[in-house]
């Protein structure tokens, strides 16, 4: 049965201000005195060898030149279309005439269709997280979510996924959740990933209770071995 929620803003909590850097591809969030690796970075560093290896095999089989390409234009949709979502959620507007800008509002349009339907509350947008001494980074939206305390990002795809393809975007949300958790002191145990490809396949993906604390566990030690890399 479709449901009926109305999105509304509920300012609970005071976001700080931060600001992002990158130094060698390295992005770090400088919040009060304290200069923290992004939850994509430290992931980023961590990847396994065979996650490596697959990166490479796809690099080899289409090109370097093709690849680079496939990766910028897959990047300027996901920024644009993420554009089009926040200004709907602040009840604004995003215009972009161009053919990558129709195709992304295109995509917006559909995940708050099929996704943002479920959003009842909203409690901040591109909210900047971060767990002190550790990681920080940016979410796309804190709120209740199919009437549970969540964390939600948005994701751009060039194809359909498969929930086992995309554990590290759960340890994101993991982290996030963990994040708020600490300096907010929330109970926030659901992380929601709503994706769209350019040909508007939409999916939700959804991990809450006992799983989502598994790929919490999962990053604290991706956390664990990235701190252990710069120290040697």
């Amino acid at each position: 049965m479709k449901k009926d929620l109305k999105m509304k803003w509920t300012k609970y909590f005071h976001y700080p201000p931060s600001t992002r850097s990158t130094t060698d591809g390295l992005r770090t969030y400088d919040i009060g005195n304290q200069k923290l690796p992004s939850v994509t970075t430290i992931l980023g560093a961590t990847k396994s060898e065979d996650s490596k290896q697959s990166i490479a095999n796809w690099q080899a089989k289409v090109g370097m030149e093709q690849a680079t390409r496939i990766r910028d234009q897959a990047a300027s949709r996901g920024t644009t279309m993420h554009k089009h979502l926040e200004a709907h959620v602040m009840g604004a507007g995003h215009l972009d005439l161009t053919p990558e800008g129709k195709t992304a509002k295109a995509m917006a349009d559909i995940i708050i269709k099929k996704g943002l339907c479920d959003l009842s509350e909203i409690w901040g947008s591109e909210v900047v997280l971060y767990y002190p001494g550790l990681y920080a980074g940016a979410t796309d939206l804190v709120g209740v979510y199919d009437y549970e305390d969540s964390i939600i990002d948005f994701k751009q795809s060039n194809k359909p996924k498969r929930k086992e393809w995309i554990h590290d975007y759960f340890m994101q949300l993991g982290a996030y959740a963990m994040a708020h958790n600490y300096v907010h002191k929330t109970e926030i145990t659901q992380g929601v990933i709503l994706m769209c490809t350019p040909d508007n396949y939409f999916q939700k993906f959804q991990v809450k209770g006992k799983e989502f604390i598994k790929y919490q566990h999962q990053f604290l030690e991706r956390v664990d071995k990235y701190y252990e890399q710069q120290n040697n």
